[in-house]
């Protein structure tokens, strides 16, 4: 093995190559007895494709560029497509980005739009369709704006003629509830047809903080009759209902304070583990009942397995295979049980679970090595001591390789990932951009701060009105920790994140000594700005819970905002923003910016055009990474062969 100072070790993991295989499988379902999804396209300008199973096994793209499936309701957007089959061949309808109208298709023809264009505000928007063939209808969620503010916009659930009446008449769309709750969730339908329950929840609570379980009875004509509240409230959050195909109410509940499943109102399985998780998108499943009885479960504590659970014993039989992590998508078909699987040492794929035999296998979007798996790391789960004693999650990725070593008794460079939300956490997968530090000799440690999801309600709430705190507390303790035991180069930590976790990265700069360099992407950087109209309407009063009350704590806003502190920031940096991003708006780094000017302090800012929150074309992606590994070598002292140099400005 040959020797090489860490961070400057050849690798065949490009930018290109991370950038080519960055995102996953989305959305699975079935039409007919077929399994289709969505995939993202890095290469082709980040749209996301239809793709279809057929039976003889083979993958197809059914739509063509410049065709996108993905939504914007709430701007993360939701389940885009539903499909059923009529007269013996597919019919899919779908939501186009670029537009947002919803279109029907049928494979051999064009797509038709089934709704108009609004010229108000953000227009109209739809998500989790759902064909009804007996009615002729879509039914969905709709988010309408009715006006040019964020906040200015109302959801329905609704129903859309099949027969594109509605394709330039917005007054052809049947709504099938009113606008008294601010969100909304698609409509599960009772297998007999006569009742329908959805989730709603209102300002200032998130879907994780509190959700209310709605039931009304459905008439012949598909008309809804007055909503009740049967389950959920202002402390208990209802992530998805369902019904059992016995017409028994199924949902998952965080009551006892984990995510359990119920069935009218009585646990199935009560653990201290998830079997539900953050509704960031509308249409996520975390269960789904089979014709015969059990419940197809995503479930798990601080991971996630595809389990059958037989709801009279309570018991749950996992899958076997190589996959330690699920997504919250799921989709049933007689016995057959279809989800999106990751381990270590695979990407996300499609995974098949077949009841009868128990036997699981991939069968869409496999995972190929675009290298030698020797190039990827070999991550450990960690647990390390925070403040007060209390439990810090993470993943450790140690720099790997199969043919470099360190020289002599050098300690590695690492960075310190924090994972966006901050209602969310970092999965334990096989990540390219992350094999792309560690096969050059660069450690990785992602944090899953206190906030995270996965550990329970109680870990959740440890980041209530302590956020820009227990996060970077948290995110500085491993990095110490690390560089206490030997493990990193205590002169050499870097932090970086997105979204919330670009706002963990900006804080901690302004607030620890820890870090040499940190690298901020798409970030929240000013509190009271972001919390009076600088972005959507869905996390406008997210604040509130995580800092307090603007009104009753202003000096808590301006005191954890790194726009108000930049006098503070020491360390070089890297500043990354789409300018198409309405969730983290470019002002906020503009802002911030100007507080640094003539400050001398080494940093570059990538705008990028046509980018939104979270970056989707490969070649903004190439440019992110290696600016990114240009700064880590200049702060570092070390030379990575062939990387741009990232030119930083005082």
């Amino acid at each position: 093995m040959r020797t090489s100072a860490y961070g400057s070790w050849p690798s065949p993991i490009d930018a290109a190559l991370a950038a080519a295989h960055d995102g996953h499988p989305e959305y699975v379902g079935f039409v007919g007895d077929e399994a289709w999804w969505t995939e993202p396209r890095p290469t082709e300008g980040g749209r996301r494709t239809l793709v279809r199973r057929r039976a003889d096994g083979s993958e197809e793209s059914v739509l063509p560029a410049p065709w996108n499936v993905r939504s914007r309701v709430i701007e993360y957007g939701g389940q885009p497509w539903a499909g059923t089959v009529q007269d013996g061949q597919p019919l899919v309808v779908f939501v186009n980005f670029t537009d947002q109208r919803l279109y029907r298709y049928k494979p051999g023809s064009e797509p038709e739009p089934l709704t108009p264009v609004s010229p108000v505000g953000g227009g109209l928007r739809w998500a989790e369709p759902q064909v009804r063939p007996d009615l002729v209808e879509v039914w969905c969620v709709l988010e309408e704006f009715t006006g040019e503010g964020p906040d200015e916009v109302r959801r329905v659930l609704a129903a859309v003629p099949l027969d594109r009446s509605a394709a330039e008449d917005r007054h052809a769309v049947r709504e099938l509830t009113d606008d008294r709750h601010r969100f909304v969730s698609g409509p599960r339908v009772s297998p007999d047809g006569r009742k329908a329950a959805w989730l709603a929840w209102d300002h200032p609570r998130m879907p994780w903080d509190g959700t209310e379980l709605l039931l009304a009875e459905v008439a012949d004509d598909g008309t809804f009759g007055e909503p009740r509240t049967v389950a959920g409230g202002p402390e208990e959050s209802i992530a998805q209902v369902d019904w059992g195909f016995d017409g028994s109410l199924l949902y998952a509940s965080d009551r006892t304070g984990w995510w359990n499943l119920y069935r009218d109102h009585q646990p199935l399985c009560a653990r201290e583990e998830e079997f539900g998780g953050p509704l960031w998108k509308l249409g996520q499943r975390w269960f789904a009942p089979l014709e015969s009885g059990p419940i197809a479960v995503v479930h798990g504590r601080g991971a996630t397995s595809l389990g059958l659970l037989d709801p009279e014993t309570g018991e749950v039989v996992d899958a076997a295979g190589p996959w330690t992590e699920f997504a919250s998508t799921l989709a049933v078909n007689g016995e057959r049980i279809v989800g999106v699987g990751a381990g270590p040492r695979s990407a996300y794929e499609v995974v098949e679970l077949d009841t009868r035999t128990g036997r699981a296998r991939v069968i869409g979007a496999a995972h190929d090595d675009p290298v030698d798996p020797a190039h990827y790391p070999e991550p450990q789960i960690r647990i390390f001591t925070g403040p007060a004693g209390r439990d810090i999650h993470a993943h450790i990725y140690p720099p790997h390789s199969p043919s470099w070593g360190a020289r002599g008794d050098e300690l590695p460079p690492y960075v310190i990932w924090a994972h966006g939300g901050p209602t969310s956490r970092a999965p334990l997968v096989l990540d390219l951009e992350i094999a792309y530090f560690t096969s050059r000799g660069i450690g990785v440690a992602e944090v899953n701060y206190g906030g995270s999801t996965g550990h329970g309600r109680e870990y959740r709430n440890r980041l209530r009105e302590q956020w820009g705190v227990v996060d970077v507390e948290d995110c500085a303790a491993v990095a110490l920790a690390l560089a206490d035991e030997g493990t990193a180069d205590r002169a050499r930590l870097a932090v970086r994140g997105g979204s919330a976790g670009g706002w963990t990265s900006a804080a901690s700069l302004v607030t620890t000594d820890v870090y040499a360099c940190g690298t901020i992407i798409y970030p929240v950087l000013d509190l009271a700005n972001w919390a009076t109209g600088e972005t959507h309407d869905f996390e406008s009063r997210y604040l509130e819970t995580l800092v307090g009350p603007l009104a009753g704590v202003p000096a808590r806003y301006a005191e954890r905002s790194p726009v108000e502190h930049a006098d503070r920031v020491t360390a070089p940096f890297l500043l990354m923003q789409g300018l198409a991003d309405v969730i983290c708006p470019p002002v906020q780094c503009e802002r911030f910016l100007e507080r640094m000017r003539g400050r001398q302090v080494p940093h570059a800012y990538l705008a990028f055009e046509g980018e939104g929150h979270g970056f989707r074309r490969a070649d903004t992606m190439v440019r992110a990474l290696e600016a990114e590994l240009s700064l880590y070598a200049q702060v570092f002292g070390i030379d990575p062969p062939g990387v741009p140099t990232l030119e930083l400005t005082k």
